[in-house]
């Protein structure tokens, strides 16, 4: 059951990821300065989404692990949506 294959990131692919972090980063910030009224949590956390999947896929080297793994993971992503879903129904009728 053992997985001894390895993998190497070359230093390009791992430069651009980091410069998509750093543009998807400023992103956020410039969010703030829009007027957007209560969209401005949910785009700032759409953002912060898609850092986390780059994060994941290729610093944390998921896109290279079998097809369970991802699917797992993929079901904690469906899982946190739900629960900032519902926090922001709930805030909505307070």
């Amino acid at each position: 059951m053992s997985n001894n294959s390895s993998h190497i990131t070359e230093y390009k692919v791992l430069g651009r990821i980091l410069l998509i972090l750093m543009f998807f980063t400023f992103a956020t910030i410039s969010v703030t300065s829009f007027n957007l009224a209560s969209f401005t949590v949910t785009v700032a956390l759409l953002i912060a989404g898609i850092k986390g999947y780059f994060v994941l896929s290729y610093f944390m080297h998921l896109k290279y692990e079998n097809l369970l793994l991802r699917i797992l993971v993929g079901m904690i992503f469906v899982l946190f949506a739900l629960i900032v879903l519902i926090t922001f129904i709930d805030y909505s009728y307070r």
